[in-house]
């Protein structure tokens, strides 16, 4: 079937970004996958993409940068002419030791805040006119400790609280055009929360999953499936919030 669509996705070599690129694919869009390091998994998710039958582009760019970003967006428009989705998924966060402030890097606090904040800005800013030619709409990835305190690194939890302030201000900046709204995971399945909870990930994840409504945690599959639901669908829905966390914090 031919792609009419197509579908940025920033972070989207990994995880929620790769099982999101793979959501839009399945449902016909071409699509770009944005990445910062991770070229080897970028390659194979653009690989996955394209056995679906769909165009993909790769893009290399740091979000944060401003020049990159612009560059990215008219990558995108030469490749596909125009852009009906934007998935703002592009994500990094801070070591530090928890309950210790002095640990936090301020460096590291700046540079957090430079992609999961200005970044998503910078892109969303950047992709504007696409999308309010296409009449598209924006899916952010915030997080469940933007929305109540959480054992994630402060800048990092911050960050994602600032996510769910940029989804409803750039609603109502951005509509009646463009819909935007976001998801916030609760504890996911994969590598982000292992760096988190390292040698307690295993105990640590089977009591969230006991403590949870549907006994199990969230998996990036189960995260692109409700941002597919805010892209096909919910046509009157912008400035929204969706948790995903199997009804954990409406249990507790």
């Amino acid at each position: 079937m031919t792609s009419t669509k197509a579908a940025l996705i920033t972070g989207g070599a990994t995880g929620i970004g790769r099982s999101a690129v793979l959501a839009l694919a399945r449902a016909h869009y071409d699509v770009a996958i944005n990445y910062s390091s991770s070229e080897g998994p970028a390659r194979e998710t653009a690989a996955e993409a394209e056995r679906l039958g769909v165009k993909t582009l790769l893009i290399k760019c740091d979000v944060s940068d401003e020049k990159s970003v612009r560059a990215m967006i008219a990558q995108v428009k030469e490749r596909f002419g125009r852009l009906d989705v934007l998935i703002n998924n592009a994500g990094t966060t801070a070591s530090w030791k928890p309950r210790d402030l002095d640990t936090l890097s301020l460096e590291e606090w700046d540079r957090v805040f430079a992609v999961n904040v200005r970044g998503l800005f910078q892109v969303t800013r950047a992709a504007a006119p696409l999308l309010k030619e296409a009449k598209g709409c924006v899916v952010n990835t915030a997080s469940i400790v933007g929305l109540r305190p959480g054992p994630q690194p402060l800048p990092y939890a911050a960050s994602k609280a600032a996510v769910v302030n940029l989804t409803k201000t750039l609603a109502w900046n951005l509509g009646p055009e463009v819909r935007v709204n976001a998801v916030a995971p609760g504890w996911m399945e994969g590598d982000w929360m292992k760096r988190m909870l390292k040698d307690k990930y295993d105990d640590l994840m089977g009591k969230r999953a006991k403590a949870t409504p549907l006994k199990r945690v969230v998996t990036a599959d189960d995260v692109a499936e409700t941002m597919m639901s805010l892209v096909q669908g919910n046509r009157f829905v912008t400035g929204e919030i969706i948790v995903i966390d199997g009804g954990f914090t409406s249990s507790t």
